[in-house]
């Protein structure tokens, strides 16, 4: 009995290490191995909220475009509201602040404004003695005007030096004579700041000025990735890295304002690098002209989503991934091109994404017949199988899902367990079932250790050993959003160094190294039990 149960062990055991041998693998990795990835945000693409420091010394800064703002009259009491959202009549007359009386803010610079309502029309004045409206689909001097602040109050202007007013009638009127002071009347309006949630590369370009901005993202750039970090992810075993950058890179070294160049070099060093330590590189596209999810990443300037309806944004789009392709597609650090971060769901049509895709896909195939083309999954509520059902490409193509425990209130309640176990039951039949599809590989292109639960380093070590186990089953692989953060349990570094992430990975010297003595290990139990 007891010889029979050896049997049965070492065989299992022996097709447990089958299944890791003859399973999926991608071309171009070593070892027919997977994506083991990590994605170098916040580097090429900003996100404030990954290095907030990056902003400290914007001017104003707490007044960045898209920014959004209530006007209160500190005579009338009232706010200023654009009837209907926009579109006509402005006036002071409205006792509570809804979305008529909320304006995002568009910078010109530190102290020059324009002011975009709800419905996406800009606050205009025809000149001195005019009533403001809200009539203009662009901006250009009569919808701009010039603020003096003190503290939270604000004197507003034209540019020929005519302080606005709320005016007795209620109206918002070029008309005030004279220069106000910061006392009670019709020139002064509290400023309320509703939300400054946009700190993407619009916002820090726009908010520097051109010269500063410069400055800072060049010390940025040359220091927050480095040949070192790709040092330390080749002796952790990672074997990827996604690269996350900016439509207009493909205009470096001078791209449109308000961007900053300088991009385009830093790629080229990271695809040296990754060759020199035999890592692969993913390009991603993860901000598209006009932006595609409105989003900080995407660089959306006021929070608002343009790529979908304009062709003009997705030509764009498609020449970057043309620009990207031809230049890095015979490098042999280059495993994939993403076509497209994290489009909306609620925002991008199913049909312009797939049209989108295919463009895109046969962009990639005339400079290279190897390298995967990377579809991203929509953001919100769809169905990752819808993509599968496209016919987005016949070779070497690969779907992204992003997979987080966090921004839904569906996990704002949940325990560490329940966590965990969503990872293996929810996450894990979902992988187990497109990896069964007759179509592109899967990658969780981004994931963290992270969750809303106030645990222990033993619970974020179980937690991100469940997340390992069921991603390590993803076809094409993974990839750890991101390797630095200034939020400790989003940094991958971080996790490594303190153990709450226990990769068992190593170099891949190591690991085939491990893979060589684990097959001669089973090798010798199977002779030892059979006598063989």
């Amino acid at each position: 009995m007891e010889i029979a149960l050896c049997k049965w062990g070492f065989l299992s055991l022996l097709c447990l290490g089958l299944s890791f041998s003859i399973g999926f693998s991608v071309e171009g990795l070593h070892g027919n191995s997977r994506v083991r990835g990590v994605n170098l945000g916040g580097w090429l693409v900003i996100e404030g909220w990954i290095k907030p420091s990056l902003f400290d010394d914007i001017p104003n800064s707490d007044m960045l475009d898209g920014t959004e703002v209530q006007l209160k009259s500190v005579s009338g009491n009232k706010y200023v509201s654009a009837d209907n959202g926009g579109g006509g009549a402005v006036a002071v007359d409205r006792d509570v602040p809804l979305a008529w009386e909320t304006f995002r803010l568009w910078r010109v610079s530190e102290s020059i404004f324009q002011f975009r309502t709800s419905g996406g029309q800009f606050l205009t004045c025809g000149g001195d003695g005019d009533n403001v409206t809200a009539a203009a689909e662009l901006p250009s001097d009569t919808e701009t005007f010039y603020l003096e602040r003190n503290n939270n109050q604000i004197h507003i202007k034209l540019k020929t030096g005519i302080y606005l007013q709320a005016s007795n009638a209620n109206q918002l009127t070029a008309d005030y004579p004279g220069t106000p002071g910061w006392d009670d009347n019709a020139a002064t309006f509290e400023l309320i700041i509703v939300s400054n949630n946009l700190h993407g590369d619009y916002q820090f370009a726009n908010g520097y000025g051109r010269d500063k901005a410069e400055e800072v993202y060049k010390n940025h750039r040359n220091n927050f990735i480095t040949v070192e970090d790709f040092n330390f992810l080749y002796r952790h075993g990672i074997n990827t890295v996604r690269i996350p950058v900016g439509w207009w890179i493909a205009y470096d070294p001078n791209p449109p304002p308000p961007f900053i160049g300088g991009s385009l070099q830093a790629l080229d060093n990271a695809f040296s690098w990754a060759q020199e330590y035999n890592i692969k590189c993913i390009v991603d596209l993860h901000a598209a002209p006009g932006s595609q999810n409105g989003m900080e990443h995407s660089s959306s300037r006021d929070g608002t989503t343009g790529w979908p309806t304009s062709s003009d944004y997705i030509s764009q789009s498609l020449n970057a991934i043309d620009f990207l392709a031809s230049r890095y597609a015979q490098h042999p650090s280059l495993l994939g091109i993403e076509l497209l971060n994290e489009p909306s769901a609620a925002l991008v049509p199913l049909d312009t994404l797939t049209s989108y895709y295919k463009q895109g896909y046969k962009i990639v195939r005339k400079y290279s017949s190897t390298a995967y083309v990377i579809f991203c999954q929509r953001i919100g509520n769809a169905d990752p199988s819808e993509l599968y059902q496209a016919n987005l490409g016949d070779t070497n193509t690969v779907i992204d899902l992003h997979y987080y425990n966090l921004f839904d209130p569906f996990f704002a309640n949940m325990s560490s367990i329940d966590n965990i176990q969503y990872i293996y039951k929810s996450r894990g039949t979902q992988l187990q079932s497109l990896n069964g599809a007759n179509g592109p590989l899967v990658f969780i292109g981004e994931w963290v250790n992270e969750w809303n639960v106030n645990g222990s380093q033993t619970d974020y070590q179980d937690y991100g050993r469940a997340q390992l186990e069921v991603y390590n089953a993803a076809s094409f692989g993974w990839a750890y959003w991101t390797l630095k953060n200034d939020r400790k349990h989003w940094d991958f570094e971080w996790n490594v160094r303190n153990n709450y992430l226990q990769l068992q990975l190593g170099c891949s010297s190591c690991r085939r190294s491990w893979s060589y003595v684990m097959f001669l290990g089973l090798a010798f139990g199977f002779f030892f039990v059979y006598g063989v």
